[in-house]
């Protein structure tokens, strides 16, 4: 794919700039990227309060709570920046565009990476807090999990991308789509509550937001929804992200040639 062999030939551009991108997030405040960490932090752990000792929703079934929330919320939060960044990042990397022959097409991917540094934290946090538990990774359903999710970013974000560029207002849209997957994809609440509604629930199940929150999860736990009904979901998320990327890719060529003058 010629996606992937820019990629490839320009990784150290990607991480250079990607870097730089992350640092320029919080250049103008005292305590500079620290903030990028601190923000997340924090909102997990007013999350975790909330509905654990307020709301006592018990949605953590057989296992401690902080177990089953924090790499549930630790994988969306990763998710949820890096897709609405990368997919304003050809506006924000406008100057790129209309004023330096530049590979565009690696531009989402310098977000992607800047989006890594928080993101990556907070798994390792996620980690942590499961190890103060006694709940031991393991490293193989981990090292799947952050790649199968680098796949679907990567995919979801070579349509939206394209379509930002063009279509401004598909940003703001795209902020309610999030808000709303969110919501339906079970960060917070948990699956066995659709356990009643089959059809439902295996839908949810083939949606990657949710298999990708669940499959984290499981990274501790005894579940396995990766080689369930014989690694249905597992084949339904590849083929989804296979489909968005080649969807996306077709999109995001047509479209390229339109940026700079739509910038």
């Amino acid at each position: 794919m010629e996606f992937i062999k820019t990629v490839i030939k320009n990784r150290k551009l990607i991480w250079q700039l990607g870097r730089n991108d992350f640092k320029n997030r919080f250049a103008n405040t005292s305590l500079g990227a620290i903030w990028g960490f601190l923000q997340p932090f924090v909102f997990m752990i007013t999350y975790a309060i909330v509905f654990q000792f307020i709301l006592k929703t018990g949605s953590s079934g057989q296992y401690p709570y902080a177990v089953w929330f924090f790499p549930g919320m630790a994988m969306w939060q990763w998710m949820n920046d890096s897709i609405l960044t990368a997919s304003n990042s050809i506006r924000t990397y406008s100057y790129l565009v209309k004023k330096v022959v530049f590979p565009v097409d690696i531009i989402p991917t310098i977000s992607i990476v800047a989006s890594s540094f928080v993101g990556l934290f907070l798994i390792v946090l996620a980690v942590v807090i499961c190890l103060i538990y006694g709940y031991l990774p393991n490293v193989l359903t981990l090292i799947y999990v952050i790649i199968s999710a680098y796949c679907f970013i990567i995919a979801f974000t070579r349509f939206t991308s394209a379509v930002t560029t063009v279509v401004p207002d598909f940003g703001n849209l795209l902020g309610i789509v999030m808000q709303l997957f969110f919501w339906f994809t079970p960060v917070i609440w948990n699956l066995d509550m659709l356990a009643e509604h089959e059809i439902i629930l295996t839908i949810m199940k083939c949606t990657p937001f949710t298999y990708l929150v669940t499959t984290f999860r499981q990274v501790f736990m005894s579940e396995d929804i990766i080689f369930a009904n014989h690694g249905m979901f597992t084949i339904a998320f590849w083929i989804i992200t296979i489909l968005m990327f080649i969807w996306g890719n077709s999109v995001f060529k047509r479209t390229k040639k339109d940026f700079a003058d739509v910038l």
